[in-house]
């Protein structure tokens, strides 16, 4: 038996007889003494071990970026931006890095091009873009005092067309969407909004990322939805609903994001996207409350609550469902009784305070309306909540419009109070399809006013 004082002679002997081995990338390293390196497939490393190219995101790193006139990269310091304006005059340095400035002043915004990269450009770029509008991909920094950005390759500079107005081109920052005394809100499962990217403290793994084309009739349907105030179901996370809305909803002015992480193990959160500023925002996740059955639970989702505050109007509250689904049978419909009836309890201490209490209650309920969950939460006597659907005939009410399931187990409910300011005749269901919208569930609609 080898002394314990030997170990280390010994295997530097023969780590120098067979020579070292590493993995790298999946493949296995063998470095001799004659410093030359050979790489071979590991023997233990099958073809499905090797980790392959990610596929490229549904919404690229260029959709989130804001477009802003040169004038304002001061406010802009530190972000990636596309930069548009006038090259006012050009310079080039003794060391080769050349210069695009904007404005009358030499350095009152500069691109700059160091001389590695001017080497990409198919003539000197001092030349090519002198007094021409052109649109620059950086990030922007100070330099002396002054703002810049870095053109890293030739092709985060373009000219545009003499007639381009600013107007033309996009921007990824929500627009002020100016609201009146009667608000839009709306409800809309959007059947697994995912990204690409494994969370590793959510079973995530089997959802698909939602393709770029069913992004794509989503965006479209949201944006046909025209709703002040859009509250979703079945959201990953926030970061990826906060990018879904800059590049694809930027247009409808939805300045406030509200997702807060709910409990489902999968990762479908419920959120808001409001037009109006935002107050409070309330989670009951962590609630412990018996289901049907007496046995403790939790909201499987969240019960959301957030605060809406119309600068000019009276605020109201949001609430933000989605009930536990049909699958599971018996022990389902326990869990999503004792959920209903949580909601009501929660609900009714708000009444009973302040009965002029103004709230609308929506998503998805996983039920229809004469289930006893549903029964439970829409309550009776005068604290009972409001429904409207009747406005929309028997034929027309489908909101899960997958068959052979096609059902209404998505509404918009409201308190006595606010259902005093409902717009008669609002409500309505927008009927589609995942091949026509995104989503297996219809939005639903409903104004009210808030003055």
């Amino acid at each position: 038996m080898l002394q314990k004082e030997l170990y280390p002679s010994v295997l530097l002997c023969l780590l120098l007889a067979v020579g070292c081995r590493e993995h790298v990338d999946g493949r296995e390293t063998l470095v001799d003494g004659s410093d030359q390196v050979v790489t071979t497939q590991s023997e233990d490393k099958s073809d499905s071990d090797i980790v392959k190219p990610a596929d490229p995101p549904a919404i690229s790193s260029n959709e989130l970026l804001p477009t802003i006139r040169w004038q304002d990269a001061p406010f802009h310091i530190g972000e990636k931006v596309f930069l548009v304006g006038q090259v006012a005059n050009t310079g080039k340095s003794s060391s080769g890095h050349r210069f695009l400035n904007f404005g009358r002043r030499r350095n009152d915004v500069t691109g700059f091009i160091g001389r590695d990269v001017a080497e990409q450009f198919s003539a000197p770029p001092e030349e090519i873009f002198k007094g021409k509008n052109v649109r620059i991909r950086g990030e922007l920094y100070r330099y002396r005092g002054k703002p810049n950005v870095r053109i890293e390759k030739s092709a985060d500079v373009v000219v545009l067309p003499d007639d381009t107005s600013f107007s033309d081109l996009t921007t990824k920052e929500p627009v002020v969407r100016e609201v009146g005394t009667v608000v839009k809100i709306c409800t809309l499962n959007v059947l697994n909004l995912f990204d690409s990217i494994d969370n590793p403290y959510r079973k995530d793994e089997d959802t698909n990322a939602k393709l770029r084309e069913d992004l794509d009739l989503l965006a479209k349907s949201i944006h046909d939805l025209d709703a002040d105030v859009l509250v979703l179901q079945e959201v990953e996370n926030r970061g990826y609903l906060n990018d879904f809305n800059r590049a694809l909803l930027s247009g409808l002015g939805y300045q406030h994001v509200v997702l807060t992480e709910g409990n489902d193990k999968r990762g479908i959160d419920v959120a808001v996207l409001s037009r109006l500023p935002v107050g409070p925002v309330t989670s009951h996740r962590h609630l412990t409350f018996p289901d049907a059955n007496g046995e403790p639970m939790h909201f499987r989702r969240d019960f959301l609550q957030v605060r809406i505050e119309p600068e000019k109007g009276k605020p109201f509250d949001i609430f933000a469902v989605h009930l536990k689904s049909k699958y599971g049978g018996e022990a389902g419909d326990a869990t999503r009784l004792g959920e209903a009836r949580m909601i009501r309890k929660l609900l009714d201490r708000l009444i009973t305070k302040d009965p002029q209490r103004r709230f609308v209650l929506c998503g998805d309920f996983n039920d229809t309306i004469e289930s006893p969950s549903m029964k439970a939460i829409v309550g009776a006597g005068g604290g009972a909540l409001k429904t409207f659907f009747d406005e929309v005939p028997p034929a027309k009410r489908i909101t899960y419009n997958l068959e052979p399931y096609q059902s209404m187990i998505d509404f918009i409910l409201a308190s006595p109070a606010m259902a005093s300011q409902y717009v008669k005749g609002s409500y309505k269901i927008f009927s589609g399809s995942p091949s026509e919208t995104g989503s297996d569930h219809n939005a639903v609609v409903a104004r009210f006013r808030i003055d």
